[in-house]
């Protein structure tokens, strides 16, 4: 089968694109990386994290024992969460209130804060079950912990 069309010029035009669109997002990303949490040094939140953040060590996420840590922490956190947009509890619907920026900032903060008791893991289902995460993206989720670059 001989085509009278090369398709050649517009293939190039599409990957040019997509490329572009995807160094909007690396940019954006970056961004945010850069500013990742600033709020944790406002007079609000350090003062809380002074007193919190070593009476977390050694408590396994999501424990009683850990949540009854964090209830102490209320009154920062609800400022973190209001000035931090890649936590669920900043949206009204939660995860259904977020962007793609905000859900890859969300899973590279779950990511850091594991590797504090990295017996833990990451706790995909347990975030799933707390944030009411659809399964679909849970397992899209989980597929990229699995897949994450070996000591990245």
């Amino acid at each position: 089968m001989m085509a009278d069309y090369d398709s050649t010029a517009e293939t190039l035009r599409h990957i040019h694109r997509v490329r572009d669109h995807l160094n909007t997002v690396i940019a954006v990303l970056m961004e945010r990386g850069r500013v990742h949490d600033a709020s944790k040094f406002s007079e609000v939140e350090k003062p809380v994290l002074d007193v919190v953040y070593p009476r977390l060590r050694g408590l396994s996420y999501g424990t009683p024992e850990y949540l009854a840590v964090a209830r102490e922490a209320r009154v920062g956190l609800r400022h973190h969460y209001a000035h931090n947009s890649h936590h669920p509890e900043h949206y009204a619907d939660g995860v259904a209130g977020m962007d793609l920026f905000d859900l890859v900032e969300m899973f590279c903060d779950w990511k850091a804060a594991s590797e504090r008791n990295p017996a833990d893991g990451v706790k995909i289902e347990h975030n799933a079950r707390v944030y009411a995460i659809a399964p679909q993206l849970a397992a899209v989720l989980a597929n990229t912990i699995a897949r994450w670059p070996e000591g990245k």
